[in-house]
């Protein structure tokens, strides 16, 4: 969400300044031409072999966006020299993969304009080619961001959306980083695409109200009864991974939502969606309309999403490696 601030001198006219100004198409036209296109020659040799990554990347820019805005402080490692935990080492991206792959794409970028090119750009148009070269939708990317300096563990558990949260958690999430319930339910529909660990939604299934046993009433029962049977067999398991849209969950499509209305989303989180009268509408909506048109929604919230609290201009730095600051 763009960050207004007033110029006053004597005697020019106030000139309302925006954060996110200075993001454009084609950021790096002139001082590096060919990185749009490397970054998409990679993900092209790349992700087709490993199709899973698409929904890993998307999650990882969206786990970015919402702590300290888009400026890639998920790719930070801890440092000895600051002594704090740092955002990939919070409890919601333990599980987040991709990492290794956005260093990749650096180091070329790198090798071909030293110094030139964000790790936060990179993130953004990895996910983005990541996602259409699966067959999903594509988006406008503006490049321009700049990398930040500063990540902590802690700010994850207080900004990233959790998969437990009810609607007005979730509201006041979206609200806080400039988003509206329709790019609530617009950026959930990623959820169409990937995979989750059971510990994600197993108090669903086991210990709802707190006592073992209780399941989760908005949760389909024959859906339950089958995550039990044959995916998260114990409260316990850490480990196995479940489709978040059963038998469609390569294919960036509607299901997910048609899911939702058979009380069949993963998450608590998808559940909430269907019990605002605001949000169940856009779904209804979105079911009845076409994958075109969902689409075309979808992208103008991931655009809106990629703006959130950018730094650009001299803010921030460009860092030569993603994973540490420059020294």
């Amino acid at each position: 969400m763009a960050t207004f601030g007033y110029l006053c001198p004597l005697i020019l006219m106030c000139i309302l300044v925006s954060s996110n100004a200075q993001l454009q198409q084609n950021f790096y036209a002139k001082s590096c031409p060919k990185a749009e296109k490397i970054i998409l020659d990679y993900v092209h040799k790349h992700i087709p072999n490993a199709p899973s990554l698409a929904a890993a990347l998307i999650r990882m820019h969206f786990h970015d966006c919402f702590v300290r805005g888009c400026d890639a402080s998920v790719l930070l490692n801890f440092t000895s020299s600051t002594g704090n935990q740092t955002e990939k080492v919070g409890i919601p991206n333990l599980t987040l993969r991709g990492f290794s792959f956005i260093d990749n794409v650096k180091k070329i970028i790198e090798d071909e304009c030293p110094g030139v090119v964000s790790c936060a750009d990179i993130v953004a148009l990895v996910a983005r080619d990541s996602v259409v070269v699966t067959g999903g939708p594509s988006w406008s990317v503006p490049t321009g961001r700049r990398d930040g300096r500063i990540s902590n563990a802690s700010e994850t558990l207080t900004d990233i959306p959790a998969p437990t949260s009810n609607f007005s958690t979730l509201q006041n999430d979206f609200a806080k980083k400039g988003l509206d319930l329709k790019d609530l339910v617009l950026l959930s529909g990623a959820h169409t695409i990937g995979v989750s660990h059971c510990s994600s939604f197993s108090t669903r299934l086991y210990n709802f109200t707190g006592t073992f046993g209780t399941q989760d009433p908005s949760l389909d029962s024959e859906y339950a009864a089958n995550l039990k049977a044959n995916k998260c067999k114990s409260i316990n398991d850490n480990t196995t991974i479940v489709e978040m849209d059963p038998g469609s969950f390569r294919t960036f499509d509607l299901s997910y939502y048609k899911l939702l209305l058979k009380r069949r989303g993963l998450f608590q989180s998808d559940a909430a969606l269907t019990t605002s009268t605001t949000t169940k509408s856009y779904i209804d909506q979105l079911v009845a309309g076409s994958l075109k048109e969902f689409y075309a929604e979808f992208a103008q919230s991931m655009e809106k999403m990629g703006r959130i609290e950018v730094k650009t201009g001299s803010d921030g730095e460009i860092r030569k490696h993603c994973a540490v600051v420059n020294s």
